[in-house]
């Protein structure tokens, strides 16, 4: 008696235990048309397509931005401006104002207007961490015509010590920038009632107006000359 009921409590466990399992199974498993629940990531690990959304966002900007020395032919023939290395800030400004049409620019504008506000902020960050550049050191003493240029400009006193260390995040750094860009960005600013050429900012354009052109590209072939913490890091769009 004793040895069957040692044996009908040990199939009572071992049915209760099934039941448990089965009822913890079943719960696991998605209903009909329900797509399989998610597993957690481990602490500290990265699924492998993580960056891909950022990748297909700088797409659109490596055809221009990911070759060294590529050049664009509007408004005139100009190297592109390195962005890698820029702040994060001043590229998220840029394209929005690409995207409001305070910067006109065909191309920049047909890129800018689909992004929305957490595109541009991907973008931004992306480019101002893709250059690993130490901070630049401190600059020579430029000659004095070109001083005399600056100082009338006032441009150290919102694009910060050397050129690279703005006052403000949203200004860009233009030391080492290529001087062809500069000159065309600064006339830019001097440019009104163009459909597709032209930047509105009363800052920029009350200073640039006091320039002439001959002016502006002694400025800019300054500016380019100086060390940079800027770069254009290759990127093939064929990966």
């Amino acid at each position: 008696m004793r040895r069957q009921l040692q044996i009908s409590l040990a199939l009572m466990l071992a049915g209760s235990a099934f039941v448990v399992s089965a009822q913890s199974n079943a719960s696991s498993q998605p209903a009909p048309g329900q797509a399989p629940a998610a597993t957690p990531a481990s602490p500290g690990t990265a699924s492998p397509g993580a960056q891909a959304p950022v990748q297909a966002k700088v797409a659109m900007c490596i055809g221009c931005h990911g070759i060294p020395g590529y050049q664009a032919t509007f408004p005139e023939v100009h190297k592109v401006p390195m962005i890698a290395g820029q702040n994060a800030k001043y590229i998220a400004a840029a394209l929005a104002a690409y995207a409001k049409g305070d910067r006109k620019h065909p191309t920049m504008r047909g890129i800018a207007v689909p992004l929305k506000d957490e595109d541009i902020a991907q973008i931004s960050e992306y480019y101002a961490t893709q250059a690993k550049v130490e901070p630049v050191p401190a600059t020579v003493e430029p000659p004095a015509d070109v001083r005399k240029l600056l100082d009338k400009g006032a441009c150290a006193s919102c694009h910060g010590a050397n050129f690279s260390k703005p006052i403000d995040g949203t200004y860009p750094k233009i030391a080492g920038q290529h001087a062809d860009y500069l000159y065309v960005a600064l006339k830019s600013y001097q440019t009104e009632g163009k459909n597709y050429v032209g930047r509105t900012n009363a800052v920029m354009a009350g200073q640039v107006k006091q320039f002439t052109h001959a002016e502006l590209k002694t400025l800019s072939q300054y500016l380019a000359s100086l060390p940079s913490e800027l770069r254009t890091v290759p990127q093939s769009r064929f990966r």
